[in-house]
């Protein structure tokens, strides 16, 4: 069992960089901040699950963890308002 779950760890955390990555792709090409925000967001995601798999207690309560997780929503949430900002100051 404990093969399974560093497996899936592994699985998720390799996803979290690769999406991180294509964001970055998009980022690139457009120059808009939206996909970078959601680069960084999930960059971050991707260090978070690595604290939960290095550390041997860890869980979604520690509050490294979940400072982590925290900021990472708050930069999805300011990606998303700054984008609906900025379209209602075009108009």
């Amino acid at each position: 069992m404990l093969m399974i779950n560093n497996m899936m760890f592994g699985a998720v955390i390799m996803a979290s960089f690769t999406i991180s990555l294509f964001f970055l792709k998009f980022w690139k090409n457009t120059r808009d901040r939206f996909f970078l925000y959601f680069a960084i967001s999930f960059l971050l995601d991707g260090i978070c699950r690595i604290t939960l798999a290095a550390t041997a207690n860890a869980n979604d309560y520690d509050p490294v963890v979940y400072t982590i997780r925290l900021i990472s929503f708050l930069v999805i949430i300011y990606a998303i308002f700054e984008k609906n900002n900025a379209r209602s100051k075009r108009k």
